[in-house]
């Protein structure tokens, strides 16, 4: 989390907890290692105490927890932070100083990916990431080439099946082919790419709106799912703004974010959350039920729905407890008078027992799949002569038994 010491402390505080780490290295190193620091936040480390990885990594345990098990004084302030190592054995893992260091920073950059404290290079690992930075290359020619495009799933009234909104989903056609976000979310996250394909996800989904309204039809907000490094950024209002508005009106395009996403920096969400409502954004809480947000940051936070995580909905027939959970997260939600929308739904019974529990929406295959722009554009169209012919029934029928 180094990055955000420098947005929220400034860079004098980065640079000062750069030196408290060096000298915790060299006071945690003894006299035949070579340590440098090669890049903005990353150091080398040439050691020639250990003859084994075992040893090694033993010695990296009890090093990582010398230097960074104490948070680092700046100013009056304790800050913690973390590191991830990648390691090279000499003679295995190359002969050469350039070898070593190329596939230790591999192991590091790997170590990053998946969350571990410290990985060891291999030539599997050096396959995965070969084909990664490959993908990486192909993901910054997409966005070049505009080959990300929107699909859009509804969202119904669970009464009435009604269209009550649409959710934006990014997806990638390669070599006439679409490739699963999962292949490529990710990478986008880790490359640095998602703050651009956000902005566009933003901006297309406004234009897409403008367009639904002007092949006449009355389209429903426009939900665009939110990473946690486009809602770190310090202009992130001004983004949304700048993408969701043309010729000063803003589109009806709304945010999704995670649970988890808002609580890593609960009152810098609520000050952003705050100036998008004043812009009439809406704000949803994506996948509730599966982060650690309290009763107290909940009700604090300037958002309208919760949308419960679909791993709750397909459970709901072989978990006795989750039913309860969903009949709970409903309860909360309208308790702080929060809209509630189920997501995942797949089988009619499911639909019926969210309908009992008042749930007040639901999206999923029994409902649609993602559709392209032209496929939404006909079910929207059905969807609006279902709701003009039940209204037209309804009035004859209100006609017929006035006195």
């Amino acid at each position: 989390r180094f990055h955000r010491v420098n947005d929220a402390l400034g860079r004098p505080a980065g640079d000062e907890i750069l030196r408290q780490v060096a000298d915790r290295m060299r006071t945690a190193s003894s006299a035949d290692k070579r340590l440098a620091r090669i890049g903005a936040n990353h150091f080398a480390v040439v050691s020639l105490e250990t003859e084994t990885a075992e040893q090694l990594a033993r010695l990296v345990e009890t090093r990582m927890a010398q230097i960074f098990e104490a948070p680092f004084p700046v100013g009056d302030r304790p800050v913690a932070v973390s590191a991830r190592m990648g390691i090279a054995l000499f003679p295995d893992d190359g002969r050469d100083a350039e070898t070593l260091m190329r596939n230790a920073e591999a192991a590091a950059a790997k170590a990053k990916v998946v969350g571990e404290p410290y990985l060891f290079y291999s030539e599997a690992m050096n396959a995965r990431i070969a084909e990664q930075l490959a993908l990486e290359g192909r993901l910054r020619e997409a966005l070049a080439k505009e080959e990300f495009v929107l699909h859009y799933q509804p969202k119904v009234d669970v009464l009435t099946r009604e269209v009550v909104g649409l959710e934006a989903l990014i997806r990638w056609q390669s070599a006439g082919r679409l490739v699963p976000p999962m292949d490529f979310i990710p990478l986008l996250e880790e490359a640095g790419l998602i703050l651009q394909v956000g902005e566009w996800a933003q901006a297309q989904a406004a234009r897409d709106h403008r367009a639904l309204a002007s092949a006449g039809l009355a389209p429903p907000r426009i939900a665009v799912n939110v990473s946690a490094q486009q809602l770190r950024q310090r202009d992130f209002v001004a983004v949304v703004e700048r993408a969701a508005t043309d010729g000063g009106k803003l589109a009806g395009v709304d945010l999704e974010l995670t649970e988890s996403q808002l609580m890593s920096d609960i009152e810098g969400s609520i000050v952003k959350l705050a100036a998008l409502r004043k812009l009439g954004v809406n704000i949803a809480i994506d996948d509730f039920g599966t982060g650690y947000s309290s009763l107290a940051h909940l009700a604090k936070l300037p958002v309208q729905s919760l949308k419960i995580d679909r791993s709750f909905i397909a459970a709901m027939d072989r978990d006795s407890g989750a039913k309860p959970l969903i009949i709970a997260i409903i309860s909360l939600a309208h308790s702080l008078r929060l809209k509630v929308c189920a997501e995942g739904v797949e089988t009619e019974a499911q639909a019926q027992f969210l309908a009992l529990q008042d749930c007040d929406e639901m999206q999923g295959y029994l409902v649609s799949k993602p559709l392209p722009y032209e496929a939404l554009l006909e079910f929207l169209r059905r969807d609006a002569d279902h709701v003009r012919s039940r209204t037209d029934v309804a009035t004859v029928q209100a006609e017929r038994w006035s006195p």
